[in-house]
């Protein structure tokens, strides 16, 4: 049957937007009219998972999917490969020939010369405290400066304006400055290998030769006199040997561990030994000093370091960095970051989280940082403030 004015359509339907569909023309409109037709067919269970669960899952992994990331780190990393731990004998009323013994090594006639070479930023207080710790047992020191930090922002030499603060050193000091690359969205670690490869290059023309021993750390992460005398006197020792120094966070009022491994000390050898910040060997000596990370006296280091380090893809949001902020943080002992352990097992991953508690030893620190406790009283427990200037 015909109605007026019309054709006849005997196709049935049951169709809940035929209305709007038909009504339609225009693509735009289209879209819109299917949308419609699609939310008129959702119930409220739907709406609320469309609308409230799953933008709100996505808000949460935005703000936390690195948490979840290293939380599941055991189910996509394996713990790396054991150290042979060598134990580490020391007292000051023992001979060093007793000592070398205990550690079946033999006793020389004279000791090794030692070089240690190190790449700076900004570090002047935990410089000073490393070369007092070291000086009587090392040869030549050697550093280099660059313009640039790894994260291509330009910095001042500050180690050339402070040089009459190390006036101490000058007879021994092998000092070079190089020149940064500031190439901008390249990966840290890229300006990082450039600059100690400069590094290597500046160690050659120290006088370093065969057979010397060369400290490969950072500037925090300092041996403890004893353990290069130790080894500078010891004959039999590895080539290669890593440090196994107590690992602090902000001072040593916090504590994280004895697990720090990446000072190592090596039998120099021309033509082979490159300087490198990474595993060299299986062989580790305990106890054998400290690595202080973030250990700044003004909160304007710290903020410093967090956007010019390799690492500063982990300051994730603005906030991260205000002076407030980061002053909380210090005192808390919690991470900057905001971020959970670097751990292998969920066992030590559950055992680090939250605040490092607060240890009040400070047995076996650095002489020269308890010679001068007042100066350097932000290093040491209970005194979690610093400067802001």
């Amino acid at each position: 049957m015909m109605s007026e004015g019309g054709s006849y359509n005997s196709k049935k339907t049951d169709d809940i937007c035929e209305d709007y569909c038909g009504q339609e023309t225009t693509q735009a409109a289209l879209s819109m009219s299917r949308i419609r037709c699609i939310l008129r067919g959702l119930d409220f269970k739907a709406y609320v998972l469309l609308f409230v669960i799953v933008p709100t899952c996505i808000f949460g992994i935005y703000l936390h999917g690195q948490k979840v990331s290293y939380f599941l780190r055991p189910l996509w990393e394996s713990p790396p490969k054991r150290f042979h731990d060598i134990p580490h004998y020391y007292h000051e009323n023992v001979s060093m020939e007793k000592l070398c013994r205990l550690h079946d090594w033999g006793i020389r006639e004279y000791p090794r010369r030692v070089f240690d070479a190190v790449l700076f930023s900004n570090e002047l207080d935990f410089l000073t405290i490393r070369w007092n710790e070291l000086y009587p047992y090392i040869t030549q020191f050697v550093l280099l400066e660059s313009n640039s930090t790894f994260t291509g922002l330009p910095k001042p030499l500050v180690f050339a304006n402070n040089r009459d603060h190390f006036k101490f050193i000058k007879p021994r000091l092998t000092y070079g400055t190089i020149g940064g690359r500031f190439r901008k969205g390249e990966n840290p670690f890229v300006e990082e290998a450039y600059q100690r490869v400069a590094l290597d290059r500046l160690l050659r023309s120290s006088g370093i030769s065969d057979d010397d021993l060369l400290i490969m750390s950072d500037v925090d992460e300092i041996p403890s006199g004893h353990t290069i005398n130790l080894l500078r006197w010891c004959d039999e020792i590895p080539p290669i040997l890593h440090l196994r120094l107590k690992n602090y966070l902000y001072s040593f009022e916090f504590l994280v561990d004895n697990k720090d491994w990446r000072a190592s000390v090596h039998k120099y050898q021309i033509g082979k030994t490159r300087y490198a910040h990474y595993r060299q060997t299986d062989d580790i000596l305990a106890d054998a000093g400290w690595h202080c990370s973030f250990c700044f006296r003004h909160i304007s280091e710290f903020i410093f370091k967090m956007k010019a380090y390799s690492h500063y893809d982990r300051v994730r949001f603005s906030h991260y960095l205000n002076p407030e902020r980061v002053q909380n943080i210090i005192c808390k002992g919690a991470n900057l970051f905001d971020m959970l352990p670097e751990e292998h097992t969920f066992k030590e991953i559950i055992r680090k989280l939250g605040p490092i508690p607060s240890s009040y030893s400070a047995v076996h620190l650095p002489a020269y940082l308890l010679d001068n406790a007042d100066k350097y009283k932000f290093l040491l427990p209970r005194n979690c403030r610093r400067e802001s200037d």
